[in-house]
């Protein structure tokens, strides 16, 4: 199976995730991390309204999860899969756990940080670099987000 094919099916997991976020009113946010086999090691979704915690993003949720499952804080072989282009916030999570890879949806031309407002994750003065994949089911991604905002009404239970 060809990378990028095998990208779209981890990103229906991501869009699992996202989906699942609406039921606490976040704002839907999936990822997933799959290690070197392709094996799900860690699922996230947004959780900021859910824990009244604003570091609970769904990369973060995921990363934690994963070293967890790992015992490991080095996440090396291993892939992040988002609906949403990580924040800055989320690039520095995924720096310090130096993931090679990432995968997103949609861009976030407002706090992205992964090419469209700044571009962390390939910043040539830091010590680790990462290879990203942009736009991967991109229309469903942005779709999901911007139902969630044009239709609060549509949003889950807080």
């Amino acid at each position: 199976m060809r990378a990028r094919d095998q990208h779209g099916e981890w990103m229906l997991l991501a869009l699992a995730e996202a989906r699942a976020a609406l039921c606490s009113g976040d704002v839907p946010v999936g990822a997933v991390i799959v290690d070197a086999a392709g094996q799900v090691i860690g699922r996230g979704r947004n959780e900021r309204e859910l824990h009244q915690d604003p570091t609970l993003h769904a990369e973060v949720v995921a990363i934690r999860q994963a070293a967890a499952r790992l015992g490991d804080w080095h996440l090396t072989g291993c892939t992040l899969i988002v609906t949403l282009e990580p924040c800055v916030m989320c690039a520095g999570a995924i720096l310090a756990a130096r993931l090679p890879t990432v995968v997103f949806g949609a861009w976030d031309e407002k706090a992205g940080a992964a090419g469209s407002v700044y571009d962390v994750l390939r910043d040539r003065r830091l010590n680790h670099r990462v290879e990203v994949f942009a736009g991967v089911d991109d229309a469903e991604c942005g779709d999901m987000l911007r139902t969630f905002f044009e239709h609060p009404d549509r949003r889950g239970a807080r």
